[in-house]
């Protein structure tokens, strides 16, 4: 950029003919119009836009030689020094080792993004197969584990395959006995396989782990959200508030706390009733490392949605690896319904929604069960959304 430029201009000062321009500007109009020529050939251009071009050509080239023809050629051009290509050069490579100190990541020459991140390039029905096939390995290994069978469970429900999740929850039961913490996470995935109904069955299995313990957290989880998936945002309240109120631990306050919240507002209470913005612990600290979305499907394509139809929701960062930070599945049975994204829902224990800016979030309204897109789908997306924002996803596009 520096020194080309110059050597060019002392070769151009050399030349003894006016001509030389001329014969140049020619030559630059035969190469030019060969490659239209050539793009005309290969059906790059139709007709018209070849014409069009090569007018433009002929009329730079007029212009050109009119131009020549203007300059005077008794002007003598002095030749410029090689100090000022030369002071840009250092300045050039002084401000570019400056940048490269401050800025590079030389050091990840040594230990590359995807040492660190085994998930990158992996969509999310990739990832969650990969967690599966390692903890079954595991459970073959260890098949008195009931830690790595209860974690199989999970991942199992995770991965659409209620059957083998209640066989897992099961085994479990028969290694430690009878607990509300397992018959929760086992009504659940019943839950899921009735596609979201509490069916009689069910609702047995809840009612025996309420009686073991009133207060367990996947039990009233599970509670609460058919209430809300079913409008009843007064049950959905309450249990999740009694979650809240348990003092437990090992659950995520942020998230219920954001749940109720959804709830809430659902039922259309006043903004008097919710938590300001001036107080420090509430929606305003709540809603930091959350995405409330708003699910629905536009009029062109809501007679192509089914009830047993799922909804695959999850969120991305819109910069580094395309690894799920968070994701959720619903029945299209509940459109439009609001989801909330967190760091509960996270995919990978090593990237979370929290330590993103911004994301990308894509629901994929799934035919088949699969979370990949495939023809006859839906599909909508949210190019960018801050994290601790709210947006409206509609699902607008047919997958061909």
């Amino acid at each position: 950029m520096i020194w080309v430029p110059h050597f060019r201009q002392q070769k151009l000062l050399q030349a003894e003919e006016a001509g030389v321009r001329r014969q140049t500007n020619l030559e630059l109009y035969g190469e030019r119009l060969a490659i239209l020529e050539k793009e005309l050939q290969d059906e790059m251009l139709d007709k018209t836009e070849f014409d069009a071009l090569k007018k433009e050509l002929e009329i730079n080239l007029l212009q050109d030689m009119k131009q020549e023809g203007d300059d005077s050629l008794d002007v003598e051009i002095k030749p410029k020094s090689a100090l000022w290509p030369a002071f840009m050069t250092i300045c050039l490579l002084a401000i570019s080792g400056y940048l490269y100190q401050q800025l590079g990541a030389y050091n990840e020459l040594a230990n590359p993004p995807q040492a660190n991140n085994p998930h990158q390039g992996m969509d999310p029905a990739q990832i969650m197969s990969q967690r599966v096939q390692m903890m079954e390995a595991k459970v073959q290994a260890q098949p008195d584990d009931s830690q790595a069978w209860f974690s199989l469970g999970h991942a199992y429900v995770s991965a659409n395959q209620y059957d083998k999740a209640v066989a897992a929850f099961d085994k479990v039961m028969a290694l430690v006995g009878t607990h509300a913490e397992l018959l929760g996470p086992k009504a659940t995935a019943l839950y899921y396989k009735a596609g979201q109904q509490i069916t009689p069955d069910i609702q047995v299995i809840i009612d025996q782990s309420l009686a073991l313990d009133p207060q367990d957290p996947s039990t009233l989880l599970l509670v609460g959200m058919d209430a809300f998936f079913t409008a009843n945002y007064n049950k959905a309240i309450e249990a999740w508030q009694m979650i809240l109120d348990s003092d437990r631990n090992d659950v995520d306050r942020t998230a219920l706390m954001n749940a109720i919240e959804s709830a809430k507002m659902r039922m259309g209470e006043t903004a008097d009733t919710m938590p300001n913005d001036t107080d420090h612990n509430g929606v305003a600290v709540v809603n930091a490392k959350t995405l409330a979305i708003e699910v629905t499907i536009s009029e062109e394509l809501a007679d192509k949605v089914s009830a047993t139809d799922t909804i695959f929701i999850f969120a991305r960062a819109t910069q580094g690896p395309k690894v799920p930070l968070a994701a959720m599945k619903i029945s299209a049975a509940n459109l439009p319904t609001t989801i909330t994204l967190d760091d509960s829902t996270s995919m990978s224990g090593d990237l979370t929604l929290s330590s993103a800016k911004e994301v990308e979030v894509i629901a994929v309204l799934s035919k088949n069960g699969s979370v990949k897109p495939q023809a006859g789908d839906l599909k909508g997306t949210i190019d960018t959304i801050a994290v601790g924002g709210s947006a409206t996803l509609t699902l607008d596009t047919l997958v061909q």
